[in-house]
């Protein structure tokens, strides 16, 4: 296929990429949404960019935002932190923090730039987000994050859900994780996202803990059942849709994580296998031809290619040429004068 071919996308106006920049203190309308199919927060991985490539494949998967701390917010640069655009939504904002008072005000901001919900970071292990005083070492105090969602959900009129694991190191007990629920819930909490893997904070990276602690999908199933008045979505080793559906007939949502970054076309069939809508006959190329736009637009406005094309390099994964296409965009994308030229060359591999 020609360059001329692969440009002659479906169409989309321009003013459908237009990036939010509007005032952080005006509430903006809330879009409605579901929690049956997400796509996990991953950090360096779902920036606004990618969330526009993945929303092509899906109109109801929910989409969450990197963990962005209430300290950047408040100290740094809200506006540029929270930037996105209107396709991307319905888009949740996950924050990371445990001064209530702070993710009060964090949770306001990001409501008022118009995200679907705020999400409280409860699950990640790192050493830096350790060192901050969040992520999964609060799930030790869930007093304190009682208090922080209490706060939160005063500030906001959109939901506000937690991210957690199913316990953290020794305390990783059914007790204890059914009592952190049920003390977070107290406080107003009525969605769960629970990554079905216990985190070691200390000895583990945190790939390792994706990866290492045993999966326990039945301890997930266990809080359902505990708690059946509260919406509880599983994450962790889920790579297709049948799985999705099979976990669907005990919880209430699921998470991807990695298999949806690393092969973004499993998106493909999320709308009619999992909400009922018609199939859709598009193409890995078709998509690639939707997104054209939307890097265009990005490059006119000076954001690199490799800020856009780092995204697609699972997009033809296991796919004859998917190897080319992938060297051609690792060699080529970096460049200064890097241009959509990089991805119409790419494209002309899987053609």
């Amino acid at each position: 296929m020609g360059q001329q071919a692969v440009l002659a996308t479906s169409g989309y106006q321009a003013a459908e990429y237009c990036i939010i920049t509007h005032s952080l203190t005006e509430p903006k309308p809330m879009p409605a949404y579901s929690h049956r199919f997400c796509v996990a927060p991953m950090m360096d991985w779902t920036d606004r960019h990618d969330r526009v490539f993945l929303r092509l494949f899906s109109a109801n998967t929910l989409l969450y935002t990197e963990m962005v701390t209430s300290a950047a917010l408040q100290h740094g640069d809200a506006g540029y932190l929270l930037k996105y655009s209107q396709i991307e939504q319905p888009v949740a904002l996950q924050l990371g923090g445990s001064d209530p008072r702070q993710l009060a005000q964090a949770a306001a901001t990001g409501a008022a730039a118009g995200y679907a919900e705020i999400n409280l970071n409860v699950g990640c292990p790192s050493d830096r987000v350790q060192s901050g005083a969040f992520g999964a070492c609060l799930m030790a105090e869930p007093g304190l994050v009682a208090d922080c969602v209490a706060a939160m959900q005063a500030s906001v009129s959109i939901p506000v859900t937690v991210k957690c694991r199913i316990g953290i190191d020794d305390r990783d007990s059914e007790a204890e994780l059914f009592d952190f629920v049920d003390t977070v819930a107290s406080a107003g909490c009525t969605t769960f996202i629970i990554h079905a893997r216990k985190a070691i904070l200390s000895g583990l990276s945190p790939k390792e803990n994706r990866e290492i602690p045993p999966l326990n999908y039945e301890r997930v199933f266990g809080v359902k059942s505990q708690f059946p008045h509260l919406s509880i979505v599983i994450n962790g080793g889920i790579t297709t849709l049948d799985q999705a559906s099979d976990l669907l007939q005990r919880v209430d949502g699921v998470m991807l994580g990695r298999e949806a970054y690393q092969n973004p076309y499993v998106l493909h069939e999320v709308d009619s296998k999992l909400f009922g809508a018609a199939p859709k006959s598009l193409s890995r190329l078709d998509y690639l031809q939707q997104y054209l736009p939307y890097v265009e637009s990005e490059l006119q406005q000076g954001t690199p290619l490799r800020h856009m094309a780092r995204h697609l390099m699972g997009l033809f994964k296991g796919q004859s040429g998917g190897k080319l296409f992938r060297r051609h965009l690792s060699d080529n994308c970096h460049r200064s004068d890097a241009s959509i030229g990089v991805l119409l060359d790419a494209a002309a591999f899987v053609s």
